[in-house]
Parts: structure tokens; C-alpha cells; sequence
């Protein structure tokens, strides 16, 4: 008898295991060094997908994979293609993913309007595979205050943004806007082109008010 309630207790304390796990939304953010929080001092306290994780609170798990210098381009000096945290989010599976690339692509030895818009709908359809089906939500990237390392404010409100606006409405996926969302913000960009703490907080309540109202 005792054998039998050991059994019955191990396969409930199983199925609650199983049961919370479930209710975990996994969430992976795609970035360059914006995500990853480059600039900002405790960057596993204050970078925006640790925010995020905070601001939704137990209910999720957020993933920074955000990798400083990279491009969304496939050809660029540093595509996200290629690094460890792409592979990353392929392992975590997610249930939604945001993708906030771009910002490097703009610079001049990067920018190839038609590469950029192919490998950005090739970076949506490797992402949909996953076995989760995550909900993709893209952002528009936040302003470059100046040119500085070659990133060009010109190229992404004419070259990047539209294009992510067009790959969104074909996918019909959710965009959240970050370059309206921050454009009043300059002083919380101490380099022109990196928030610092405030402005990554700013960026978090932005995409969780977007993930929340998507749900």
C-alpha cells in the first residue's frame, strides 16, 4: 500500500512539475549591443531583456541574446547568423521572440537595401520552425543621435524602418516602434547610439506594454 501511494505521489509531484513549466512564457530577445547592454554598468541588472523579465514578472522567462556589432545582413562584418546566441534561441524555443536588428546595418559597408529585406524574411521564416510557433514581434530601431562607428540615423529612418514595416505587415506581425518611443530621449544616450540605464527602461516598458497587449 505504501509502494502504491509512493507511485501516485511521484506522478503528481510529475504532472505539477509539467503544469508550471507550462505556464512559463519563454520570451528570447534578439539584439546587437543595444540588447546586450553595452554602455550600461551591470549590464545582468539594467539591460532591457532583464528589465523586461522584472517588469512581467514570474510568469516569464526572458533570454537576453542580444550580441554586440552584429548585423542582421548575412554578409555583414558581424551577421547574428553566426553566433552563439542565435543558436541559443534556437535551444530555448521559445514562445515569442523579439528581434531589434538593424542599427548596424546601416552602416555604409553593411547597407544593401535588397540583401537586408531577404535575409530579414529568412531570419522570420528560420524562427516560425521553431516547435513552440513563438509569437515575432519586430522592432523599429531606436534613433542614432549622430554618426558615430558608421551608423547612420538617415539609413534607418529611410532604409531600415520601412522595410521592417513591410516585412511586418507581410508576416502580419505586431511592430513595436522604439525609434518614436526614444526619440525624445537623447540624454539617456550618452554615446548617441546606446541607452544607458534609463533609456533601457524606457525600451522594456515599451515592449512589455506591446507584449501584453498582443497576448
Amino acid at each position: 500500500m505504501f509502494r502504491v501511494n509512493l507511485v501516485l505521489l511521484y506522478v503528481v509531484l510529475a504532472f505539477l512539475t509539467v503544469s508550471c513549466s507550462k505556464q512559463i512564457t519563454k520570451i528570447a530577445c534578439i539584439g546587437d549591443s543595444i540588447t546586450e547592454g553595452s554602455g550600461i554598468r551591470y549590464q545582468s541588472k539594467s539591460s532591457y531583456p532583464v528589465m523586461l523579465d522584472s517588469i512581467l514578472g514570474a510568469k516569464y522567462s526572458v533570454l537576453n541574446s542580444g550580441k554586440s556589432g552584429t548585423t542582421l545582413h548575412k554578409n555583414g562584418d558581424f551577421p547574428f547568423w553566426n553566433t552563439k546566441e542565435f543558436s541559443n534561441v534556437m535551444a530555448f524555443n521559445p514562445d515569442i521572440i523579439i528581434i531589434k536588428l538593424g542599427t548596424n546595418d546601416s552602416k555604409g559597408q553593411n547597407w544593401k537595401i535588397g540583401h537586408f529585406e531577404a535575409d530579414y524574411q529568412s531570419l522570420i521564416d528560420t524562427l516560425k520552425v521553431l516547435n513552440n510557433n513563438p509569437k515575432i514581434f519586430v522592432c523599429l530601431p531606436v534613433p542614432a543621435f549622430e554618426t558615430v562607428w558608421g551608423i547612420n540615423d538617415s539609413t534607418i529612418t529611410k532604409g531600415v524602418i520601412p522595410i521592417v514595416n513591410r516585412i511586418a505587415e507581410k508576416n502580419k506581425l505586431p511592430v513595436i516602434d522604439l525609434y518614436e518611443g526614444l526619440k525624445n530621449y537623447s540624454e539617456y544616450f550618452p554615446d548617441k547610439i546606446h541607452p544607458n540605464e534609463k533609456g533601457a527602461k524606457i525600451m522594456a516598458e515599451i515592449i512589455a506594454k506591446e507584449i501584453i497587449n498582443n497576448l
